[in-house]
């Protein structure tokens, strides 16, 4: 059931959607999103369904071994919701970032993110999200940091 706007957001729950296992099924799985999700959401401008949502979230999960999470802040303005959170784990599946698809890479990696939530009637309608992604991408091998990056020549 979709969280109740007299008590505060529930952002654990949120997250363990992201990092538990989902069901197996990919229907009921949608229907687990769509308890806090609207259907569609909008994410950073673009409309994503609950089914997306699934894939996203599986091939998170299938990326991350023993992921864990870290809740740094939470501003809850009732219709508005800020969330800072780590994620973090060993990579041991392919990751999906803004840079492309990293192929696991067995590294520990470490993400903070910041999702600035608008929420309509119990759910989750808008989401403006911000990552971190460059430790990922370092561990992937697909960056490479310049000798002086520190101001050492």
């Amino acid at each position: 059931m979709p969280f109740d706007v007299e008590r505060p957001f529930d952002v654990e729950r949120l997250l363990r959607l992201w990092t538990d296992p989902l069901p197996d099924d990919d229907a009921a799985a949608a229907d687990v999103f769509r308890e806090l999700y609207a259907d569609p959401v909008t994410v950073n401008g673009t409309p994503i369904t609950a089914p997306d949502l699934v894939v996203r979230a599986r091939v998170m999960q299938a990326a991350l071994e023993q992921p864990e999470r870290e809740v740094l802040a939470v501003v809850d303005a009732g219709d508005s919701v800020a969330v800072a959170f780590r994620l973090a784990g060993r990579q041991v599946g392919a990751l999906d970032t803004p840079a492309g698809r990293l192929p696991p890479t067995g590294q520990r990696i470490d993400l903070r993110i910041i999702d600035v939530l608008t929420l309509s009637d119990g759910r989750i309608t808008g989401i403006w999200m911000v990552a971190d992604w460059l430790p990922a991408v370092a561990a992937a091998g697909a960056l490479r940091l310049p000798a002086d990056v520190d101001g050492s020549a």
